[in-house]
C-alpha cells in the first residue's frame, strides 16, 4: 500500500520528523510492505452492491499487525477501573470493569499508531479522545492514524469513513488544549 495523504494534526508531521524520524519510517516501509490487492477477497451482501468484490478490512488490519510486530510494534493495552458513585442510591451495581480496557494498535518508544478502516466514530475517536488517554497514562507522546483515502474506502462496505472527510472535520473543529500532536497518513493502493 502507499501512502497519498498527509496531514498534519496539532503539529503531529513536524514533531514526529523531528524527535521520531526512525520510528517514521518504520511506519513507511510497513505501510509499504503491505500487499493491499490480496486482501479484495469480501463478497459484498450489501443492497447498494450485490456480489461486488470489495477489500476486506479485517484481512488488512491482519496485514499490518504482522509488519508492525515484525519491527517491534506492540499493542498496549491499559485497564479501565469504571466509577460506581454516579448511579443512583437504589442501583446495585454489577461489576461492571471486569475485564474492561482501552488498546491502541502499535506502540513504540512513545509512538502510538491506529489502524483505522471502519466507521467514522472510530477515527475521531481514535484521534480526539483514546490519543489523549494513552497520552494522560504517560504511554505516548505523539500519534499517527493511519485511514484509507476516499477511493479506496469506495472500494470497502458501506460507511467506511476516509481521509478527505476526517481532515474536513479536523480542520474545521479546530484544536483543542487536550489534544495531542497526530500525523493522519491517507493509505491507498
Amino acid at each position: 500500500m502507499r501512502i497519498a495523504g498527509i496531514y498534519s494534526f496539532k503539529e503531529g508531521k513536524e514533531i514526529i520528523e523531528a524527535k521520531f524520524a526512525a520510528e517514521l519510517e518504520e511506519i513507511k516501509a510497513a505501510i509499504a510492505a503491505v500487499d493491499g490487492t490480496k486482501h479484495k477477497t469480501k463478497v459484498s451482501k450489501e443492497k447498494t452492491m450485490p456480489g461486488r468484490i470489495l477489500y476486506k478490512p479485517g484481512s488488512m488490519n491482519k496485514a499490518f499487525n504482522r509488519e508492525f510486530f515484525k519491527r517491534g510494534w506492540k499493542k498496549y493495552k491499559v485497564p479501565c477501573k469504571y466509577p460506581t458513585k454516579f448511579y443512583t442510591s437504589d442501583y446495585e451495581a454489577p461489576d461492571a470493569a471486569r475485564g474492561a480496557f482501552r488498546e491502541i494498535d502499535f506502540v513504540k518508544h512513545r509512538v502510538g499508531v491506529e489502524v483505522q478502516f471502519g466507521k467514522y466514530a472510530f477515527m475521531v475517536y481514535n484521534v480526539c479522545a483514546k490519543m489523549t488517554i494513552f497520552h494522560n497514562q504517560d504511554i505516548i507522546d505523539v500519534g499517527i492514524e493511519i485511514v484509507p483515502l476516499k477511493e479506496l474506502a469506495n472500494e470497502m462496505s458501506t460507511g467506511v469513513s476516509y481521509f478527505e472527510q476526517f481532515v474536513w472535520d479536523l480542520e474545521h473543529r479546530g484544536v483543542a488544549d487536550i489534544d495531542i500532536p497526530v500525523l493522519i497518513l491517507g493509505i491507498t493502493i
